[in-house]
Parts: C-alpha cells; sequence; structure tokens
C-alpha cells in the first residue's frame, strides 16, 4: 500500500511533462544533477575538515571572509578619550 505502482509513476511523470515541458525537463534533471553532485562534494568536504590529515595546507580564508594584515590599520580606529573638558 506504500509503494508506488508502475502505473503510479507513469501519472507522475505525465503530470511533469505538462507542468514543464517536454524541452525543459532535459535542463531541469541537468541541473538538478549539478546540484546533488556540487553538494555531495561539500558534504565530503566538511566530513574531511573534522578529520586532521598529514598533508592538510594552511586554511586558507572563505572568500567571503576579510583578511586584514597586521601591519594595516583597522577601518575604524578607537578614539582615544580627551582630557579637555568645555566649560
Amino acid at each position: 500500500m506504500g509503494g508506488l505502482q508502475p502505473w503510479h509513476w507513469l501519472i507522475v511523470i505525465a503530470v511533469f511533462v505538462l507542468l514543464f515541458g517536454a524541452k525543459k525537463l532535459p535542463d531541469a534533471a541537468r541541473s538538478l544533477g549539478k546540484s546533488m553532485r556540487i553538494f555531495k562534494s561539500e558534504i565530503k568536504e566538511m566530513q574531511s575538515d573534522g578529520k586532521p590529515d598529514a598533508t592538510d595546507a594552511p586554511a586558507t580564508p572563505i572568500a567571503s571572509e576579510r583578511v586584514v594584515p597586521s601591519s594595516e590599520p583597522t577601518a575604524h580606529p578607537v578614539a582615544e578619550p580627551s582630557d579637555k573638558r568645555t566649560a
């Protein structure tokens, strides 16, 4: 009762063809395949991050992270309090 019969699959395929058209289905399947490969590679990378390897290279920053060299001053210097008071 829980499994799909072959004629169920035929109905599902027919609905997809009617909704998306025969020309867009191969592109949609290709995009889905690429997305799944990217997802799978990211999962493998996350799992390997937890396991230290002897051949690990130094960590490289992610493109969204900002790296500020220590010799460069910060963008917003901290204002020093002044001893002068107005009367």
